[in-house]
Protein backbone atom coordinates (compact mmCIF):
# COMPACT_ATOMS: atom_id res chain seq x y z
CA UNK A 1 0.00 0.00 0.00
CA UNK A 2 1.28 3.20 -1.41
CA UNK A 3 1.57 6.38 0.58
CA UNK A 4 0.16 9.68 -1.98
CA UNK A 5 2.84 12.47 -2.32
CA UNK A 6 2.61 15.88 -2.40
CA UNK A 7 1.87 18.14 -5.25
CA UNK A 8 -1.78 16.70 -6.27
CA UNK A 9 -5.23 18.46 -6.42
CA UNK A 10 -6.73 16.28 -3.60
CA UNK A 11 -10.58 15.28 -2.26
CA UNK A 12 -12.65 12.52 -1.33
CA UNK A 13 -15.88 11.75 -3.34
CA UNK A 14 -18.11 13.49 -0.50
CA UNK A 15 -15.94 16.48 -0.50
CA UNK A 16 -16.69 17.23 -4.67
CA UNK A 17 -20.24 15.47 -4.70
CA UNK A 18 -21.49 18.53 -4.06
CA UNK A 19 -20.02 19.91 -7.25
CA UNK A 20 -20.08 17.14 -9.66
CA UNK A 21 -22.84 19.45 -11.68
CA UNK A 22 -20.84 21.74 -12.42
CA UNK A 23 -18.11 19.22 -13.71
CA UNK A 24 -20.41 17.80 -15.66
CA UNK A 25 -21.22 20.76 -17.36
CA UNK A 26 -23.92 22.45 -15.09
CA UNK A 27 -25.60 19.01 -14.26
CA UNK A 28 -28.07 17.66 -17.05
CA UNK A 29 -30.45 15.72 -15.46
CA UNK A 30 -30.85 12.20 -16.80
CA UNK A 31 -32.84 10.51 -14.34
CA UNK A 32 -35.19 9.49 -16.46
CA UNK A 33 -34.05 9.02 -20.07
CA UNK A 34 -31.05 6.74 -20.35
CA UNK A 35 -28.05 8.62 -22.50
CA UNK A 36 -27.57 6.15 -25.76
CA UNK A 37 -25.15 4.64 -26.23
CA UNK A 38 -24.54 3.82 -22.20
CA UNK A 39 -21.75 1.76 -20.98
CA UNK A 40 -21.89 0.70 -17.05
CA UNK A 41 -18.62 -1.59 -15.26
CA UNK A 42 -17.65 -2.31 -11.70
CA UNK A 43 -14.39 -1.76 -10.60
CA UNK A 44 -12.66 -3.12 -7.81
CA UNK A 45 -9.03 -3.92 -7.13
CA UNK A 46 -6.31 -5.50 -4.53
CA UNK A 47 -8.19 -8.78 -3.68
CA UNK A 48 -5.30 -10.10 -1.92
CA UNK A 49 -6.03 -13.92 -1.53
CA UNK A 50 -3.96 -15.40 0.72
CA UNK A 51 -4.36 -13.41 3.87
CA UNK A 52 -6.71 -13.36 6.53
CA UNK A 53 -8.15 -10.03 7.60
CA UNK A 54 -6.56 -7.75 10.50
CA UNK A 55 -10.05 -6.49 12.05
CA UNK A 56 -12.74 -9.39 10.90
CA UNK A 57 -16.21 -8.82 10.84
CA UNK A 58 -19.58 -10.67 10.28
CA UNK A 59 -17.69 -14.11 10.98
CA UNK A 60 -15.30 -13.36 8.17
CA UNK A 61 -11.54 -13.10 8.19
CA UNK A 62 -10.08 -14.80 5.38
CA UNK A 63 -10.10 -13.00 1.68
CA UNK A 64 -11.98 -16.10 0.19
CA UNK A 65 -14.36 -15.15 2.73
CA UNK A 66 -14.75 -11.50 2.26
CA UNK A 67 -14.15 -11.12 -1.47
CA UNK A 68 -17.08 -13.82 -1.67
CA UNK A 69 -19.45 -11.10 -0.02
CA UNK A 70 -18.50 -8.89 -2.10
CA UNK A 71 -19.36 -10.66 -5.38
CA UNK A 72 -22.69 -11.69 -3.42
CA UNK A 73 -23.31 -7.72 -3.67
CA UNK A 74 -22.35 -7.23 -6.76
CA UNK A 75 -24.17 -9.94 -8.46
CA UNK A 76 -27.40 -8.57 -6.43
CA UNK A 77 -27.26 -5.16 -8.01
CA UNK A 78 -28.08 -6.71 -10.99
CA UNK A 79 -30.39 -9.73 -9.61
CA UNK A 80 -32.79 -6.84 -7.71
CA UNK A 81 -32.24 -4.19 -10.50
CA UNK A 82 -31.16 -1.49 -7.35
CA UNK A 83 -31.98 2.04 -8.37
CA UNK A 84 -28.37 3.99 -8.62
CA UNK A 85 -28.74 6.96 -6.78
CA UNK A 86 -30.60 10.42 -7.83
CA UNK A 87 -27.76 12.33 -8.01
CA UNK A 88 -27.89 14.12 -11.13
CA UNK A 89 -25.43 12.38 -13.13
CA UNK A 90 -25.56 9.37 -15.90
CA UNK A 91 -28.39 6.85 -15.96
CA UNK A 92 -29.32 8.32 -12.12
CA UNK A 93 -32.31 6.84 -10.44
CA UNK A 94 -32.59 3.75 -13.13
CA UNK A 95 -32.10 0.50 -11.92
CA UNK A 96 -28.82 -1.42 -12.61
CA UNK A 97 -29.34 -3.48 -15.70
CA UNK A 98 -26.73 -4.38 -18.21
CA UNK A 99 -22.95 -4.51 -17.07
CA UNK A 100 -20.54 -4.16 -19.92
CA UNK A 101 -17.30 -5.33 -17.45
CA UNK A 102 -15.44 -5.62 -14.44
CA UNK A 103 -12.45 -4.96 -13.95
CA UNK A 104 -9.88 -5.69 -11.44
CA UNK A 105 -6.80 -4.06 -11.17
CA UNK A 106 -4.09 -6.47 -9.52
CA UNK A 107 -3.28 -8.07 -6.25
CA UNK A 108 -5.10 -10.85 -7.23
CA UNK A 109 -3.16 -12.66 -4.57
CA UNK A 110 -1.03 -11.30 -1.84
CA UNK A 111 2.64 -11.93 -2.01
CA UNK A 112 4.74 -15.08 -0.99
CA UNK A 113 7.56 -13.99 1.53
CA UNK A 114 7.14 -16.43 4.74
CA UNK A 115 5.76 -13.86 6.79
CA UNK A 116 2.51 -13.80 9.36
CA UNK A 117 0.00 -11.93 9.05
CA UNK A 118 -2.16 -13.52 10.65
CA UNK A 119 -1.32 -16.78 8.66
CA UNK A 120 1.90 -17.53 6.66
CA UNK A 121 1.15 -16.79 3.46
CA UNK A 122 -0.02 -18.69 0.52
CA UNK A 123 2.02 -19.65 -2.87
CA UNK A 124 0.46 -18.23 -6.06
CA UNK A 125 -0.38 -21.43 -7.38
CA UNK A 126 -2.35 -22.25 -4.24
CA UNK A 127 -4.68 -19.49 -3.96
CA UNK A 128 -4.75 -18.42 -7.14
CA UNK A 129 -8.07 -21.28 -7.75
CA UNK A 130 -9.94 -19.24 -5.15
CA UNK A 131 -9.46 -16.18 -6.91
CA UNK A 132 -10.44 -17.79 -9.96
CA UNK A 133 -13.62 -19.50 -8.50
CA UNK A 134 -14.77 -16.37 -7.04
CA UNK A 135 -14.28 -13.58 -9.84
CA UNK A 136 -14.51 -16.08 -13.13
CA UNK A 137 -17.63 -18.13 -11.43
CA UNK A 138 -19.36 -16.80 -8.40
CA UNK A 139 -19.33 -13.35 -10.51
CA UNK A 140 -22.45 -13.84 -12.79
CA UNK A 141 -22.69 -10.25 -13.72
CA UNK A 142 -24.87 -10.03 -17.46
CA UNK A 143 -24.14 -7.58 -20.47
CA UNK A 144 -26.63 -6.03 -22.41
CA UNK A 145 -27.19 -9.88 -24.47
CA UNK A 146 -27.37 -11.25 -21.53
CA UNK A 147 -24.37 -13.16 -21.59
CA UNK A 148 -21.67 -13.00 -18.63
CA UNK A 149 -19.58 -9.79 -18.63
CA UNK A 150 -16.43 -10.22 -19.12
CA UNK A 151 -13.93 -9.59 -16.35
CA UNK A 152 -10.86 -7.32 -17.33
CA UNK A 153 -7.51 -7.13 -14.92
CA UNK A 154 -3.98 -5.88 -14.97
CA UNK A 155 -1.25 -7.06 -12.30
CA UNK A 156 -0.27 -5.59 -9.16
CA UNK A 157 3.28 -5.66 -7.44
CA UNK A 158 2.47 -8.59 -5.43
CA UNK A 159 1.36 -10.22 -8.45
CA UNK A 160 4.63 -9.00 -10.61
CA UNK A 161 6.71 -9.77 -7.06
CA UNK A 162 5.35 -13.25 -7.06
CA UNK A 163 7.31 -13.74 -10.71
CA UNK A 164 10.32 -12.43 -10.01
CA UNK A 165 10.59 -12.63 -6.71
CA UNK A 166 10.99 -10.48 -3.68
CA UNK A 167 13.57 -9.44 -1.30
CA UNK A 168 11.94 -10.78 1.95
CA UNK A 169 11.75 -14.14 0.22
CA UNK A 170 13.92 -16.57 0.01
CA UNK A 171 16.69 -15.58 -2.42
CA UNK A 172 15.21 -15.80 -6.06
CA UNK A 173 18.87 -17.62 -7.76
CA UNK A 174 19.21 -20.48 -5.45
CA UNK A 175 14.97 -21.16 -4.39
CA UNK A 176 12.61 -21.80 -7.36
CA UNK A 177 10.48 -21.62 -4.25
CA UNK A 178 10.78 -17.87 -4.57
CA UNK A 179 9.31 -17.60 -7.81
CA UNK A 180 5.61 -18.24 -8.83
CA UNK A 181 4.38 -16.38 -11.90
CA UNK A 182 0.90 -17.78 -11.71
CA UNK A 183 -1.10 -15.05 -10.99
CA UNK A 184 0.73 -13.08 -13.38
CA UNK A 185 0.91 -15.96 -16.42
CA UNK A 186 -2.97 -16.18 -15.54
CA UNK A 187 -3.79 -12.40 -16.05
CA UNK A 188 -1.30 -12.20 -18.63
CA UNK A 189 -3.31 -15.06 -20.63
CA UNK A 190 -6.65 -13.45 -19.54
CA UNK A 191 -6.13 -10.38 -21.57
CA UNK A 192 -3.85 -11.73 -23.96
CA UNK A 193 -5.92 -14.62 -25.01
CA UNK A 194 -4.18 -14.97 -28.47
CA UNK A 195 -0.49 -15.28 -26.93
CA UNK A 196 -0.49 -17.32 -23.99
CA UNK A 197 2.15 -18.22 -21.88
CA UNK A 198 2.97 -20.51 -18.80
CA UNK A 199 4.49 -20.29 -15.62
CA UNK A 200 7.17 -22.93 -17.00
CA UNK A 201 8.20 -20.66 -19.78
CA UNK A 202 8.14 -17.52 -17.52
CA UNK A 203 10.17 -18.56 -15.20
CA UNK A 204 12.23 -21.03 -16.68
CA UNK A 205 13.02 -24.40 -16.46
CA UNK A 206 15.22 -23.62 -13.44
CA UNK A 207 14.19 -20.79 -11.77
CA UNK A 208 16.48 -17.52 -11.75
CA UNK A 209 16.35 -14.12 -11.02
CA UNK A 210 17.85 -13.42 -14.31
CA UNK A 211 15.80 -15.41 -16.15
CA UNK A 212 12.16 -14.02 -14.44
CA UNK A 213 13.55 -10.45 -14.97
CA UNK A 214 13.82 -11.23 -18.36
CA UNK A 215 10.37 -12.75 -18.87
CA UNK A 216 8.95 -9.87 -17.46
CA UNK A 217 10.40 -7.33 -20.05
CA UNK A 218 9.48 -8.91 -23.00
CA UNK A 219 6.24 -9.73 -21.27
CA UNK A 220 4.62 -6.69 -20.15
CA UNK A 221 0.86 -6.60 -20.03
CA UNK A 222 -0.62 -3.52 -21.66
CA UNK A 223 -3.91 -4.04 -24.17
CA UNK A 224 -6.65 -2.17 -24.70
CA UNK A 225 -10.31 -2.47 -25.46
CA UNK A 226 -12.83 -0.22 -27.33
CA UNK A 227 -16.70 -0.32 -25.99
CA UNK A 228 -18.97 1.93 -27.22
CA UNK A 229 -16.76 4.71 -28.11
CA UNK A 230 -14.35 4.74 -25.28
CA UNK A 231 -10.80 3.28 -25.20
CA UNK A 232 -10.10 1.79 -21.83
CA UNK A 233 -6.64 0.57 -21.99
CA UNK A 234 -5.32 -2.07 -19.45
CA UNK A 235 -1.75 -1.20 -17.99
CA UNK A 236 0.43 -3.65 -16.07
CA UNK A 237 1.85 -1.44 -12.76
CA UNK A 238 2.03 2.35 -14.16
CA UNK A 239 3.00 3.48 -17.32
CA UNK A 240 6.82 3.28 -17.30
CA UNK A 241 9.32 4.19 -20.13
CA UNK A 242 8.86 -0.23 -21.28
CA UNK A 243 5.12 0.44 -21.14
CA UNK A 244 4.79 3.95 -22.76
CA UNK A 245 5.02 3.33 -26.22
CA UNK A 246 3.09 0.19 -25.84
CA UNK A 247 0.24 2.39 -24.54
CA UNK A 248 1.00 4.75 -27.18
CA UNK A 249 0.03 1.83 -29.93
CA UNK A 250 -2.98 0.53 -28.42
CA UNK A 251 -4.41 4.45 -28.19
CA UNK A 252 -3.22 4.46 -32.12
CA UNK A 253 -6.05 1.89 -32.64
CA UNK A 254 -8.33 3.85 -32.28
CA UNK A 255 -7.32 7.52 -32.56
CA UNK A 256 -9.33 10.46 -31.62
CA UNK A 257 -11.75 8.21 -28.60
CA UNK A 258 -11.45 9.28 -25.08
CA UNK A 259 -8.93 6.87 -22.96
CA UNK A 260 -9.60 5.25 -19.82
CA UNK A 261 -6.58 4.22 -18.03
CA UNK A 262 -6.09 1.26 -15.52
CA UNK A 263 -3.11 0.33 -14.05
CA UNK A 264 -2.06 -0.61 -10.36
CA UNK A 265 -0.22 2.06 -8.99
CA UNK A 266 -1.20 5.63 -8.57
CA UNK A 267 0.56 8.57 -10.92
CA UNK A 268 2.91 9.61 -8.49
CA UNK A 269 3.72 5.57 -7.83
CA UNK A 270 6.03 4.10 -4.81
CA UNK A 271 10.09 4.78 -5.37
CA UNK A 272 10.24 1.30 -4.26
CA UNK A 273 8.95 -0.11 -6.95
CA UNK A 274 11.28 1.46 -9.28
CA UNK A 275 14.42 -0.73 -10.30
CA UNK A 276 17.49 -0.68 -7.83
CA UNK A 277 19.94 1.55 -9.50
CA UNK A 278 22.93 0.39 -7.50
CA UNK A 279 25.25 -2.41 -8.99
CA UNK A 280 24.45 -4.99 -9.33
CA UNK A 281 21.34 -3.50 -9.68
CA UNK A 282 19.27 -6.42 -8.40
CA UNK A 283 16.35 -7.75 -5.59
CA UNK A 284 18.05 -7.40 -2.64
CA UNK A 285 17.55 -7.18 1.21
CA UNK A 286 19.36 -4.25 1.83
CA UNK A 287 18.67 -1.85 -0.71
CA UNK A 288 15.23 -2.87 -0.69
CA UNK A 289 13.93 -2.10 -4.44
CA UNK A 290 11.62 -4.35 -5.97
CA UNK A 291 12.33 -3.77 -9.57
CA UNK A 292 8.94 -3.50 -10.66
CA UNK A 293 9.27 -0.71 -13.03
CA UNK A 294 11.54 -0.99 -15.86
CA UNK A 295 13.05 2.65 -15.13
CA UNK A 296 16.21 3.11 -12.71
CA UNK A 297 14.79 5.06 -9.35
CA UNK A 298 16.64 8.74 -9.85
CA UNK A 299 15.32 10.70 -7.29
CA UNK A 300 17.38 10.99 -3.90
CA UNK A 301 17.91 7.77 -2.21
CA UNK A 302 17.48 7.25 1.68
CA UNK A 303 19.93 5.63 4.07
CA UNK A 304 21.79 2.70 2.82
CA UNK A 305 21.05 3.25 -0.78
CA UNK A 306 17.47 2.65 -0.12
CA UNK A 307 14.33 4.44 -1.78
CA UNK A 308 13.70 7.83 -0.94
CA UNK A 309 10.12 9.38 -0.28
CA UNK A 310 10.42 11.74 -3.85
CA UNK A 311 9.56 10.14 -7.08
CA UNK A 312 9.06 13.74 -9.02
CA UNK A 313 12.35 12.91 -11.73
CA UNK A 314 9.91 9.64 -12.93
CA UNK A 315 6.85 11.70 -12.77
CA UNK A 316 8.07 14.34 -15.11
CA UNK A 317 8.97 11.83 -17.57
CA UNK A 318 5.50 10.31 -17.57
CA UNK A 319 3.67 13.90 -17.24
CA UNK A 320 5.98 14.55 -20.50
CA UNK A 321 4.51 11.25 -22.56
CA UNK A 322 0.97 12.76 -21.22
CA UNK A 323 1.30 16.20 -23.35
CA UNK A 324 1.85 14.42 -26.11
CA UNK A 325 -0.91 15.45 -28.88
CA UNK A 326 -2.57 12.34 -28.81
CA UNK A 327 -2.13 11.53 -25.37
CA UNK A 328 -4.39 14.67 -24.21
CA UNK A 329 -7.42 12.03 -24.96
CA UNK A 330 -6.23 10.31 -21.67
CA UNK A 331 -9.12 11.75 -19.80
CA UNK A 332 -8.93 9.37 -16.64
CA UNK A 333 -6.84 6.95 -14.92
CA UNK A 334 -7.89 4.33 -12.84
CA UNK A 335 -5.92 2.41 -10.09
CA UNK A 336 -5.71 0.33 -6.92
CA UNK A 337 -2.36 -0.32 -4.63
CA UNK A 338 -3.58 3.36 -2.12
CA UNK A 339 -6.50 0.94 -1.34
CA UNK A 340 -8.97 3.90 -0.28
CA UNK A 341 -12.10 5.31 -2.69
CA UNK A 342 -11.38 8.40 -3.31
CA UNK A 343 -11.49 11.14 -6.40
CA UNK A 344 -8.47 13.56 -7.10
CA UNK A 345 -7.16 15.53 -9.62
CA UNK A 346 -2.94 14.33 -10.42
CA UNK A 347 -1.37 17.31 -11.29
CA UNK A 348 2.28 16.46 -11.08
CA UNK A 349 5.53 17.73 -9.73
CA UNK A 350 5.00 20.98 -11.53
CA UNK A 351 1.66 21.58 -11.29
CA UNK A 352 1.60 21.32 -15.16
CA UNK A 353 -0.98 18.69 -16.04
CA UNK A 354 -4.64 17.92 -14.98
CA UNK A 355 -5.93 14.49 -15.08
CA UNK A 356 -8.92 12.93 -13.11
CA UNK A 357 -7.79 10.31 -11.02
CA UNK A 358 -9.77 7.59 -9.31
CA UNK A 359 -8.46 4.98 -6.79
CA UNK A 360 -10.53 2.32 -5.11
CA UNK A 361 -10.76 0.41 -2.28
CA UNK A 362 -9.35 -3.01 -0.99
CA UNK A 363 -11.80 -5.46 0.25
CA UNK A 364 -8.55 -6.64 2.72
CA UNK A 365 -6.15 -3.84 3.17
CA UNK A 366 -8.47 -0.72 3.06
CA UNK A 367 -6.93 2.37 4.33
CA UNK A 368 -10.22 3.04 6.53
CA UNK A 369 -12.00 -0.23 5.30
CA UNK A 370 -9.72 -2.64 7.15
CA UNK A 371 -10.54 -1.38 10.47
CA UNK A 372 -14.35 0.09 9.75
CA UNK A 373 -16.17 -2.22 7.89
CA UNK A 374 -19.19 0.25 7.10
CA UNK A 375 -16.58 1.89 4.70
CA UNK A 376 -15.92 -1.29 2.48
CA UNK A 377 -16.39 -0.23 -1.44
CA UNK A 378 -16.56 -0.81 -5.08
CA UNK A 379 -17.37 1.20 -8.02
CA UNK A 380 -20.30 1.28 -10.18
CA UNK A 381 -19.13 3.35 -13.48
CA UNK A 382 -21.92 4.54 -15.79
CA UNK A 383 -20.61 6.47 -19.20
CA UNK A 384 -22.90 8.14 -21.60
CA UNK A 385 -20.33 8.19 -24.88
CA UNK A 386 -22.60 11.03 -26.81
CA UNK A 387 -22.42 13.79 -23.93
CA UNK A 388 -19.01 12.68 -23.22
CA UNK A 389 -19.50 12.24 -19.58
CA UNK A 390 -18.79 9.85 -16.98
CA UNK A 391 -20.00 9.01 -13.60
CA UNK A 392 -18.01 7.14 -10.86
CA UNK A 393 -20.22 5.88 -8.06
CA UNK A 394 -19.26 4.60 -4.91
CA UNK A 395 -21.02 1.60 -3.47
CA UNK A 396 -20.71 0.41 0.47
CA UNK A 397 -21.56 -3.14 -0.47
CA UNK A 398 -21.15 -3.94 3.59
CA UNK A 399 -24.02 -1.15 4.49
CA UNK A 400 -25.53 -2.21 0.86
CA UNK A 401 -25.56 1.69 0.64
CA UNK A 402 -24.49 4.07 -2.17
CA UNK A 403 -22.04 6.33 -1.01
CA UNK A 404 -20.43 9.48 -2.94
CA UNK A 405 -20.25 10.20 -6.72
CA UNK A 406 -18.81 12.54 -9.29
CA UNK A 407 -19.35 13.18 -13.04
CA UNK A 408 -16.33 14.14 -15.27
CA UNK A 409 -15.85 15.26 -18.81
CA UNK A 410 -14.44 12.83 -21.03
CA UNK A 411 -13.44 15.69 -23.82
CA UNK A 412 -9.21 15.80 -24.34
CA UNK A 413 -7.46 17.49 -21.48
CA UNK A 414 -6.69 21.02 -22.21
CA UNK A 415 -2.85 20.25 -20.11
Amino acid sequence: MGKMQKKLVYASLAAVAVVSGLMAGCGSDSSTTAATPTTTFVYTSDAHYGIKRGTPFSGMSSAQQINGAMIDEMNRLQKDKIALPSDGGINAGLAVDAVDFVVETGDAVNRTDGNVYPAKYSLSAEVWPQFKADYFTRLNLLNGSKTKAPLWMTPGNHDVSNAIGYYKALTPSTSSTALDATSYVEIYNLMNPSATITNASFIGSTPTAATAAASYAGKRLVTSRVVNGVNFVFVGMWPDSISRPLIDTEIAKAPGLPVVLFTHDQPTSESKHFTNPNAPKDINATNKYENLLSDEYADTQAAGNTPGTSTDIEQRAFVAWLKKPANKNIVAYFHGNDNANEYYTYTGPDNDIRLNIFRVDSPMKGNFSATDASKLSFQVVSIDSDAKKMTVREYRWNTKAWGNSITVSLVPRAI
